[in-house]
């Protein structure tokens, strides 16, 4: 199968996005609204972009209804801050019934029953439920495409991180401890169940590399 990308619809490059680029890992962003209105919303569009200075990156799509932003990104727009709530398989349930598209306003904490905790440095609350917050400022927001299927990719500097102890070893995270959940296509989702490791390759440092 050969297929010429820009050639297809936004809704058939968009299954064909989600159901190639996977397992995703799964972004809870909690906001607030300048109104002083939390929100929560959970992204699949998300990945680490570097440790120094630790910054992450997730990209909410434009509604293709309507080419309204989400609510989540209107908030980072108006405050310049947000939380990264890493998702588990404890709370999935959860962060599925936060991906409804409530009207603008609503506090999806109260409507999901996922508890808010006051974060340390930034407004947004953080959720308890998640064993891994992470208190971002906004860096950057560049715009991607136009119209149905464009996103925003919104960068944050992490300034503060909240571990819980059952999953943090000596400065590094427990994955079994973690039991994280991967974003697939469609209504699928994926279990981090079945780990395995490889060693990293050791070169002789007296052999040239290419």
């Amino acid at each position: 199968m050969e297929i010429i990308t820009d050639q297809l619809t936004w809704k058939d490059s968009y299954k064909l996005y989600t159901g190639s680029i996977v397992p995703r890992p799964i972004a809870l962003v909690s906001t607030m609204s300048a109104e002083g209105v939390p929100n929560l919303a959970p992204f699949s569009n998300f990945c680490g972009v570097c440790p120094q200075p630790f910054t992450v990156a997730f990209a909410p799509l434009i509604r293709p209804e309507d080419g309204t932003k989400k609510d989540t990104l209107r908030n980072i727009e108006a405050t310049g801050q947000f939380v990264i709530n890493i998702v588990t398989e404890q709370i999935v349930a959860q962060v599925n019934e936060a991906s409804f598209e409530f009207a603008y306003g609503v506090n999806e904490f109260q409507e999901t029953g996922l508890t808010p905790v006051p974060s340390a440095q930034v407004l947004p609350y953080r959720v308890k439920e998640s064993p891994i917050h992470m208190e971002c400022v906004l860096e950057d927001i560049l715009t991607i495409g136009k119209g149905a299927g464009s996103s925003n990719l919104v960068l944050g500097r992490v300034v503060q991180m909240h571990i819980d102890d059952r999953i943090y070893d000596h400065g590094k995270i427990d994955p079994f401890q973690l039991q994280p959940v991967a974003r697939l296509a469609g209504e699928y989702y994926a279990r981090m169940s079945d780990l395995f490791t490889i060693a990293s390759p050791k070169r002789d440092k007296s052999i040239g590399t290419k």
